[in-house]
């Protein structure tokens, strides 16, 4: 058995530089895993600064100086989030708090219709059964009433750290694009002068991630901008509130727009019931899918390294279940970090192999 371990670390490990990077690997998991909750408005502003430093290096090519291009772009990236947080949210809330009320009826629409089906489709559904799924749909329904209640009570604290985090993050975003070149030779001067392997891993990883973030940004801002010009033509009500939820449903690929069909069509068919208006905002909704995946995925992310689905699947719900709603949104990149490390990782053959 020590024979066999000691093969395998030989061919593995022999290279004192990989050693290395498997220590920083080891360590940054565990950072994450212990303190990510700490962590998070740094790592979101990582994120943001990540994503304006391409439009940073824009305006230096054009001739801007440095600083000139990072106050032009933080001072971009303040007016966008003033005015989304002064003219999307307050919109938003007013549709979350119209729904929340709207619900009971909603509610009782649907167990309405739920006591119809044995009248028009008896040979799928019994007296029994439909009174088991309006039991179960009552109880999901209070469920449902008391986690709102319980949150409006709980809001205080998460109110107060959105606060603090508004001020943090903006500042250490404005920090992180100024100081770029500095804070990564200060991080480069700790690690070791022959670094080819991480000099190669990192030039990859930094691709894929440039190109999926952004990518995947303006994904989530096309897609979510094109379902709320749709849904207001066909007077969906909480057309903003539905659009937010599909933009961000890219995030999580294959499984987030299977999830978010859901509200989008059980809204319709509360608005509508089952007619043309409903079978209408369902093909519409059908083609922007059609379009995000056919057409907008493929241009985006022409660049990045094609994955398997199941490959993707299995890394959203590991990163996802390691780091939450960042673990998810950073899955693909991930998956493909860990790919570049095993291609680049060197290897020893045994003796006499």
């Amino acid at each position: 058995m020590l024979k066999v371990f000691k093969s395998w670390f030989d061919k593995y490990f022999s290279d004192e530089e990989a050693v290395i990077l498997f220590i920083l690997l080891v360590a940054g998991v565990l950072v994450m895993a212990f303190f990510g909750a700490m962590l998070a408005p740094v790592i979101g502003s990582i994120v943001i600064a990540y994503i304006l430093q391409g439009l940073v290096i824009k305006l230096q090519r054009m001739g801007m100086g440095h600083i000139y291009a990072v106050l032009s772009v933080f001072a971009l990236f303040v007016g966008v989030t003033l005015a989304s947080v002064l003219l999307i949210l307050p919109l938003m809330v007013r549709q979350i708090t119209s729904l929340f009320q709207e619900l009971p009826s909603m509610m009782t629409n649907l167990q309405t219709l739920i006591k119809l089906l044995p009248e028009q489709y008896p040979q799928f559904f019994t007296e029994e059964s439909v009174v088991g799924l309006s039991r179960q749909l009552t109880t999901e329904v209070s469920k449902i009433t008391q986690w709102v209640f319980s949150f409006s009570l709980s809001s205080i604290p998460t109110l107060l750290a959105i606060m603090i985090y508004a001020v943090l993050v903006p500042i250490m975003v404005f920090f992180f694009l100024k100081d770029r070149g500095v804070i990564l030779n200060s991080l480069s001067s700790l690690l070791p002068t022959e670094r080819r392997l991480m000099t190669n891993i990192w030039t990859e990883a930094n691709m894929q991630f440039a190109n999926y973030i952004r990518g995947k940004v303006l994904e989530i801002l096309i897609v979510g901008v094109a379902t709320y010009v749709a849904f207001v033509l066909m007077g969906l009500n909480y057309s903003l509130l539905l659009a937010v939820l599909v933009g961000l449903s890219v995030v999580i690929p294959y499984i987030g727009a299977a999830i978010v069909t859901i509200p989008v069509a059980l809204i319709a068919l509360f608005q509508w019931g089952w007619g043309p208006d409903f079978i209408w905002l369902m093909v519409a909704y059908g083609v922007i899918q059609a379009l995000d995946g056919n057409v907008l995925v493929p241009l985006l992310f022409s660049e990045v390294v094609n994955l398997h689905p199941v490959v993707i699947i299995v890394s959203v719900l590991v990163f996802g279940g390691l780091w939450g709603i960042w673990g998810v949104f950073f899955a693909i990149p991930l998956a493909t970090l860990l790919k570049a490390i095993f291609s680049a990782w060197p290897t020893v053959k045994a003796a006499g192999g």
